[in-house]
């Protein structure tokens, strides 16, 4: 299998995102690290960007509500090079109308080789690493081979 490197710059294009039972939480996360959080490009579906952007003074690039199109648009941003890593504070207990949005943007992190955090403790390890601070280069599979088997 062959990689190609995507660069990360110092200054981190973050996804946040969190189920309703899980909003408060991730509220009280981005309160405790914003200032880690101020020094980085921040996006989030409506909903939890609204909050965000309220409750810490942040802006927050807001897509739609999770619901209706939020968690398939940040997918996109994420093929697209435009989101380096996720904090998703999803709730494993909730059935939700959309879980299928939800596995297809966990998915996506993972094709595209995201780091994720889907708890409070894995956000902490993350936002905290070294490699907060600089530039970073991440590996991901060279998908060309597929992209070009049809043409």
């Amino acid at each position: 299998m062959t990689y190609i490197k995507l660069a990360m710059d110092s200054r981190k294009k973050i996804a946040l995102v969190a189920h309703d039972h899980k909003k408060q939480d991730l509220l009280d996360w981005a309160k405790f690290n914003q200032h880690l959080l101020r020094q980085h490009e921040l996006y989030s579906t409506n909903t939890t960007g609204t909050l965000l952007e309220q409750e810490l003074g942040i802006d927050v690039i807001k897509l739609r509500s999770g619901p209706l199109g939020g968690d398939q648009q940040i997918g996109a941003k994420i093929t697209d090079g435009d989101i380096d890593f996720m904090i998703f504070f999803w709730d494993p207990l909730e059935s939700l109308a959309h879980d299928s949005d939800v596995k297809a943007l966990l998915r996506i992190a993972i094709v595209w080789n995201i780091p994720v955090a889907c708890n409070r403790a894995s956000a902490d390890f993350m936002i905290s690493s070294p490699l907060m601070d600089g530039e970073y280069e991440r590996l991901t599979t060279d998908y060309a081979d597929y992209r070009e088997r049809m043409r």
